[in-house]
């Protein structure tokens, strides 16, 4: 099956410098999207010319004032914005007890309140307009308890229901709002959790002792692996599909 949808069109990409959204906007431009990147300026590529279906601008998502001027700065550059991908998030690996009030306020204005400013500034333009389909990279630590990672797995949860919400609210106005939510995925963020050159085969057979359990299907995801996801629930193929939370982990949360 070939997914349509994509030719012509303007998408909206946060977290695109690594990772998850860096692959997005690379499958983007390869099925036909014109492309606005963004990321915090340390995670921008050094070059960014070259292409001129893909714009880069530096965005820091706690901004709210800044997302929203650069929606729009977007939507003057690239035409209306119908495809909207926030993959930007933060990791925190402290238990609750040892969190403080910083980190904590750090983690969820960026997972949490980053998803809230980012998906009601391209939703308010997709709702004018009665067209748009927008997928948030989430996290299956947001359906699961995790130890040493509360403060994660609460942003990722509120994220993952703001989605939801949204896209009951957007509905009548035929604009999509999807989660994926992958498990263990071979990024920075991930590897940069392990300790030593087995923390793949760790993660892999799970451990009794944390309450974690392994991967069924016996491997990492890769980023193209939740790419390719986002890009179904973006496209025409997945026009009937509002509101799913879907789970992308080789089955490590069981879940049904």
């Amino acid at each position: 099956m070939q997914l349509t949808g994509f030719t012509d069109r303007a998408a909206f990409v946060t977290g695109a410098g690594g990772g998850i959204g860096q692959v997005m906007v690379a499958m983007l431009r390869a099925s036909g999207a014109r492309v606005f990147a963004t990321d915090i300026e340390p995670a921008l590529p050094a070059r960014r010319e070259g292409d001129a279906g893909l714009v880069w601008q530096a965005l820091d998502v706690r901004d709210g004032e800044a997302v929203e001027a650069t929606v729009a700065a977007a939507e003057a550059q690239m035409g209306p914005i119908s495809l909207g991908v926030h993959a930007a998030g933060v990791l925190s690996t402290a238990s609750v007890l040892e969190t403080s009030g910083e980190e904590w306020q750090r983690v969820m204005d960026t997972n949490a309140g980053g998803t809230y400013r980012v998906t009601r500034a391209l939703g308010r333009n997709m709702a004018a307009r009665n067209e748009g389909a927008i997928v948030v990279i989430g996290s299956n630590a947001g359906g699961i308890p995790r130890q040493n990672m509360g403060a994660y797995a609460a942003s990722k949860a509120a994220a993952a229901m703001l989605v939801r919400c949204l896209g009951l609210e957007l509905a009548q106005h035929r604009v999509r709002c999807n989660i994926v939510a992958p498990g263990s995925t071979l990024t920075p963020m991930q590897t940069g959790m392990w300790q030593d050159a087995q923390g793949e085969a760790r993660i892999i057979a799970g451990d009794a002792a944390s309450f974690r359990t392994g991967i069924p299907l016996g491997k990492l995801a890769v980023p193209e692996d939740i790419a390719q996801a986002a890009m179904f629930l973006l496209s025409d193929q997945a026009g009937h599909i509002t509101m799913a939370d879907l789970y992308v982990d080789g089955g490590a949360t069981l879940r049904a």
